[in-house]
């Protein structure tokens, strides 16, 4: 064989069949930076239809964990398909840079603001950590993969950004969507500060429940409310009397002003003993029997009943205070859990301040920012409302006043920052309000009008909606864009020439940042009025920066158009970003910031759990990329189903290495049998290629339309799994094995090695754009392995998709019903194959002979091929019969039957065929005749295969 060798076109390629990914990429990296890639895509695509994919600002905090790779990579793979699409898809990545959690960072170092360090030199070293936390974010992002205008991110600390949201505040109060109110907020007592509901996350928690006695003031008049079966209730009982109320946050038990019951209820009055001699409880009458065996009841009696709007403006006694306080109705009350009765301060609850205002209540401010009781606050004072629980059960005890004491497990809100428990606190706020001038409906409205991916997404959103309350957007913190307005020092109303006073401000914060409004003396803007007016000194819900990017990112770049074609983020993002942004562009612009939204889902470890740094199951994608490659992460990426949640383990990126090594060897082999191929000189046309190829092309063909549909469509897991089963089943099983004797065998100027290599020119052309937005840095390597590419872009992420695949003719000899009847035939005869391989009949398949008994009609297909059906077959001769002939084939259910024999000839040196011709010319002893052609004549003629 070995003289023989050199008359063979084997396989060579630079392409190597390792990939190396984890050292080969930094260098794809490092390069794209020098050679300024991503202006080199703006430069080519300038002119084109624009399609803006509007970056959601992650944290300036921490290192990107894997849930930030997911999101990053799924918004690459659509910026650089719609490029291929013929689209000009700028990418502007940005950072959301102010909030609590850098100012925590912060404190740690230099200590609080105004305390230890003045504000100025603090504002400054947060500044300082964010774009620490930038750098190495962003460094973490480019490795994965991602191009974009990295040299230009969209920061919201950066000047002009906080210039621009005084800008967005200044149109949305123009359009009337602002007020001051006093209510009830959630509040932070780590972070000092208010939040909204989109900083607010559920967590279960353990808190303690208690039930607890109110005793009417008036026993007699009380007493009189109720009736039994015989009439009035006899007043002159002397048992004790209370109303129970249930709760689970004890700490509010000293701001209690009143007791609250649904006025279309019944209430029952029970007699029972719970230990201290018998007494009269009043319990809504639904839940008696619940409540009775809660408390370990048996034996009970119930003694009169009224309704509850009867008991309306009675009076009652505080548990422990010297306070008196009143029944008031409200139909928040339930019977879902506790008593029937729930106790109510307006200080902390939405529920309890609104029935507190219907019923001129108010607010006894008993909490300090901190979380603790004042200095005024009787038994209390200095405690901490975390810590004094325990205290409050022990004063109610020595009161007599509890019933029961319980630990109670519920979902409790949480500060998504921090992660600490949270609390109501009645304070003032600036509000959007959702219902001035109909937000809320027009939000509604426009949600309709966008499309969402998943679909289920748009019932999330209007869900969120539908429960939104006033958004609350003044927070009390240094690190963050203040709410630049004068109020009038008597009225608090805002000055009436707002909207100018705010443009003032915001050109001294485009020069100087936020520092300008501390630094600002009033009068340089209002001169005489200025003794009237004084700053507001809150600063802004960080979901208000990143809420209005769309005002200042998507409507000030020149590259980009308002509204953005999609947002993308997680699905927690319905009730924040999603949200922010809509409600913000509702109220500066009167319409929706973008108009489509997807959403992905979680990802979760093995066992399904949240992947979080505080129970440390996360994998991180630093790790991955270090390890195994960024490419095998992108492919794990596209191979999920990103709509739900994301499954990470090693065992499943290992998995999607062997997935990825599978499409790198069907590619390595198409560049292997493309040495000395040059496409200028050697492309053979379409209609002179031999069927097969045709076929191939035409397979590649149809499976380009399919990916750019599904890209379109913003489906990945699809691509994955059609490029997957083109590289398996398509060219692996059939085609690629097929065309290997014509490529290795036949003459090298030959049409039917020419033909084959032309198809294989085309099909990777197309394949290495299919790949090039999941696969990034394999497409670029592919791209520079493709003969002929000095000619082409310098990188394949400034092309768009090939245009030279042809589809075959719907009608004809050799179209693609007839390759599929082939492809068929094929895979039934390699199942015989196997067979004979255990029997030890052959041992490879060139040493069988295959004999097909078929139908009349299948048979004509298969004649079509001649003798060139045994090199579709892989095999070294191949009889056909007509079905039913002798020979003791059975008959199976696809109407033919095989049955495989091993050849008697002699094996040729060169191709492997056994033949009967094989060493008939003296001059080549152990070549077949068509070897010898093809080493010493013109060359074989192939007409099909």
């Amino acid at each position: 064989m070995s003289e023989y060798k050199e008359t063979l076109n084997l396989p060579k390629t630079g392409f190597a069949m390792k990939a190396n990914l984890a050292q080969r990429e930094p260098g794809v990296v490092k390069k794209w930076q020098q050679d300024k890639l991503y202006e080199k895509i703006r430069e080519t695509c300038a002119g084109r239809p624009k399609f803006v994919l509007h970056d959601g600002p992650p944290y300036a905090n921490g290192d990107i964990h894997i849930g930030h790779a997911v999101n990053k990579v799924l918004k690459d793979f659509i910026i650089k398909s719609k490029t291929l699409s013929g689209f000009d898809a700028p990418y502007i990545p940005g950072w959301d840079c102010h909030g609590l959690p850098i100012e925590h960072q912060v404190e740690k170092k230099v200590g609080k603001a105004g305390v230890k360090v003045d504000v100025k030199t603090f504002r400054k070293k947060c500044r300082e950590y964010a774009q620490r936390q930038i750098e190495g974010q962003k460094k973490d992002f480019i490795r994965l993969g991602i191009i974009g205008d990295w040299d230009n991110p969209y920061l919201t600390m950066d000047f002009g950004f906080e210039a621009n949201i005084i800008r967005a505040l200044s149109r949305i109060i123009k359009n009337g969507h602002l007020h001051k109110g006093y209510k009830p907020v959630y509040w932070s007592v780590v972070g000092a500060s208010a939040l909204a509901e989109a900083e607010v996350e559920y967590q279960d928690k353990t808190s303690t429940a208690v039930d607890v006695r109110f005793e009417p003031e008036d026993k007699t008049d009380f007493l009189a409310c109720f009736k039994t079966q015989e009439g009035s209730l006899p007043a002159e009982n002397s048992l004790p009397i209370s109303v129970v109320i249930w709760t689970t946050t004890p700490w509010t038990l000293p701001s209690n002003q009143a007791v609250s019951i649904n006025g279309g209820f019944q209430y029952t009055l029970v007699e029972t003993d719970l230990g201290a001699g018998k007494e009269l409880l009043m319990i809504a009458t639904d839940m008696v029997a619940d409540v009775m065996a809660r408390y370990g009841v048996d034996t009970f009696q119930e003694r009169g009943v009224c309704k509850g709007k009867v008991l309306e403006n009675k009076k009652l006694k505080h548990p422990f205070y010297d306070r008196i306080v009143t029944i008031l109705l409200g139909d928040h009350v339930t019977t879902d859990a506790g008593t029937g009765a729930v106790h109510i301060a307006p200080d902390h609850g939405v529920d309890d301040f609104n029935v507190g205002r219907k019923y001129d209540l108010g607010t006894l401010n008993y909490v300090d920012d901190n979380g603790v009781f004042r200095d005024t606050v009787e038994l209390f004072a200095g405690e901490h409302v975390y810590k004094v629980d325990a205290h409050v059960v022990e004063v109610l005890k020595e009161k007599g006043r509890l019933v029961l004491e319980k630990a109670f497990e519920h979902s409790f809100p949480h500060c998504w920052r921090t992660k600490t428990p949270l609390i109501y606190r009645a304070t003032p706020q600036w509000f959007i309000s959702m219902q001035q001038n109909h937000l809320l409906d027009r939000a509604f409205g426009a949600v309709k009008e966008v499309q969402w991916v998943p679909q289920k997404g748009q019932g999330r959103m209007e869900s969120m909606l539908r429960g939104s309350p006033d958004w609350c957007i003044s927070r009390q913190r240094t690190w963050g864009v203040p709410i630049t307005l004068f109020v009038h020092k008597e009225t608090e109303e805002m000055h009436p020439d707002t909207q100018r006073l705010m443009e003032e401000v915001a050109l001294l914060v485009e020069k100087k940042g936020i520092d300008a409004w501390d630094d600002l003396d009033p009068a340089a803007l209002l001169g005489e009025e200025a003794d009237q007016y004084q700053k507001v000194t809150d600063t802004l819900d960080v979901w208000f920066d990143s809420g209005v990017t769309h005002a200042a990112v998507v409507e000030e770049r020149p590259e980009l158009q308002f509204p953005a074609d999609v947002y993308l983020e997680g699905s927690d993002q319905h009730r924040g970003w999603f949200q922010s942004s809509l409600k913000t562009a509702i109220a500066t612009r009167g319409k929706a910031p973008y108009k489509t939204v997807i959403t992905h889902g979680f990802t979760v470890d093995g066992d399904g759990k949240k992947m979080s740094k505080s129970v440390r199951n996360g994998v991180a994608p630093q790790k991955v990329a270090n390890t195994l490659g960024a490419d095998i992460m992108r492919l794990w990426i596209a191979a999920t189903d990103y709509t739900n949640e994301m499954t990470v383990t090693d065992q499943i990126f290992e998995r999607t290495a062997d997935s990825y090594r599978r499409i790198r060897n069907t590619i390595r082999f198409f560049l292997s049998n493309l040495d000395g191929f040059d496409p200028a000189e050697n492309i053979i046309p379409n209609a002179e290629m031999l069927p097969l190829d045709r076929w191939a092309v035409d397979r590649a063909q149809k499976l380009q339309k399919d990916i750019i549909e599904h890209y379109d469509d913003f489906e990945f897991l699809p691509i994955y799994q059609k490029i997957h089963h083109f590289c398996s089943l398509d060219m692996g099983g059939f085609y690629l094995d097929v065309i290997k004797d014509r490529l290795y065998t036949t003459q090298e100027n030959s049409l039917a090695r020419r033909s084959a290599q032309t198809a294989l020119y085309h099909i990777v052309q197309g394949m290495v754009r299919w790949i090039a937005p999941i696969l990034s840095f394999t497409a670029e390597e592919v791209w520079h392995a493709i003969p002929g590419n000095e000619t082409r872009a310098e990188s394949v992420f400034l092309e768009t998709w090939y245009e030279g695949l042809e589809p075959l003719q719907e009608k004809g000899e050799f179209n693609r019903d007839f390759w599929g009847q082939i492809f068929a035939i094929k895979n039934a005869v390699n199942k015989e194959f196997e067979k004979a391989r255990k029997d030890n009949v052959i041992g490879g398949s060139l040493e069988a002979e295959v004999e097909i008994q078929c139908s009349s009609d299948l048979k004509e297909i298969l004649d079509a091929l001649g003798d060139e059906l045994r090199f579709a077959l892989i095999c070294s001769a191949v009889r056909i019969r007509h079905l039913g002939a002798d020979g003791n084939i059975a008959d199976d259910a696809d109407g033919f039957g095989v049955k495989i024999s091993r050849s008697k000839h002699s094996k040729c040196e060169r191709c492997w065929h056994h033949t009967p011709d094989v060493s008939r010319h003296p001059s080549y002893p152990g070549l077949c005749g068509r070897c010898v052609e093809n080493v010493a004549g013109k060359g074989e003629k192939r007409n099909h295969v």
